[in-house]
């Protein structure tokens, strides 16, 4: 994990087979190619869950030492990412020795956001999905909230309770946790009343629905706006308190 950023970088290795896969390349990456040389795997895979710079930021080391691994994302992000040499997609297997890796398209933080799923046991799942936070919708080139709920509730939290969580930043989890604890799901489940708090998010007047802590030890938003459309937000940018006295409006797009 890296110590400003907090993203992983993972090695998952068929050891009787000696084939491995790195997924995601934010570093640092040193420690898992001593691994490789050590244990001798043979690495024929860099799956990236997306294009973002505190994934992909030690690619080039990865590249350089071995560089017959394929570098694959989704297509949506192939030409964003220079270092990728192909593309993989949902309903196409990836094979790595015994390793069977299934790619699950979870839009919301990025269009392309791939989550993947390693011999029905282990779910990698970018920033889609922590333990007891959720991946925002403003970073760039991310698509809605709706996107993010589907891809959470729908795809990741339908896999059987058991199923380990290895999210793009800080600890690990399972369904069962997250299903439990997760305050964001809490309330998707209808498990906890929503908040009705009025805010100023983003330089504009919302509802706080819920304020969360996030994995680094900040905090994660989830507002209303006035439309009746909802987004999750940083919390730092959500003043909280009444709105009717209309603060100037804000650029919601420049949101991380």
């Amino acid at each position: 994990m890296h110590e400003g950023w907090l993203s992983n970088t993972y090695l998952v290795a068929d050891e009787l087979g000696s084939h491995a896969v790195v997924i995601d390349a934010g570093g640092p990456v040193s420690p898992l190619l001593d691994v490789l040389e050590r244990m001798r795997f043979r690495l024929t895979h860099v799956l990236l869950t997306h294009h973002h710079h505190d994934h992909v930021a030690e690619l080039e080391l990865l590249r350089q030492r071995h560089p017959d691994a394929e570098v694959l994302l989704h297509p949506l992000e192939r030409d964003m990412l220079e270092g990728a040499t192909g593309t993989m997609e949902p309903g196409q297997t990836i094979l790595s020795g015994a390793l069977e890796i299934e790619p699950i398209h979870t839009p919301g933080h990025t269009a392309g956001m791939l989550s993947l799923l390693v011999s029905g046991t282990e779910v990698f799942t970018g920033d889609t999905l922590f333990k007891g936070s959720v991946g925002g919708v403003r970073a760039p080139g991310h698509t809605t909230y709706t996107d993010l709920k589907t891809s959470i509730m729908d795809k990741l939290l339908a896999l059987p309770a058991e199923t380990r969580i290895h999210p793009g930043h800080a600890d690990p989890t399972t369904v069962a946790g997250e299903l439990e604890h997760n305050p964001f799901v809490r309330i998707w489940r209808g498990v906890d009343p929503e908040g009705d708090e009025p805010c100023t998010a983003l330089g504009e007047p919302a509802t706080l629905i819920l304020m969360a802590e996030d994995y680094d030890g900040g905090t994660k938003a989830w507002v209303r706006w006035p439309d009746g459309s909802d987004d999750i937000v940083p919390g730092s940018r959500v003043e909280r308190g009444d709105t009717s006295a209309g603060p100037p409006p804000g650029d919601r797009e420049s949101a991380g």
